[in-house]
């Protein structure tokens, strides 16, 4: 069953993966009802998917290892998953 969030946080996550092409890396939406974003970087093959969460100050993206980005700075985020992907293997 699909949460109540599931259409927001789908629109959050489909507005980062706009944006990530721009920093050289490529995501693909996957889990149906529950909706997160795989992203790699082609170069370094790193990986990791990224979550939306609502929070008290609005929505968050998480993604490992303890990357966190605001839905309100999606420039910003899509930067911070490149440093996180494109340099040494995370985790």
């Amino acid at each position: 069953m699909a949460s109540g969030y599931t259409g927001e946080r789908r629109a959050h996550l489909e507005a980062l993966a706009e944006l990530l092409p721009d920093q050289g890396l490529v995501s693909r939406m996957i889990g149906g009802d529950d909706p997160v974003l795989w992203v790699w970087h082609p170069r370094t093959g790193h990986q990791t998917i990224v979550f939306a969460t609502p929070s008290s100050s609005g929505w968050l993206f998480l993604w490992s290892p303890g990357g966190q980005g605001r839905a309100d700075d999606l420039r910003r985020t899509a930067g911070a998953l490149r440093e996180t992907l494109g340099s040494a293997q995370p985790g």
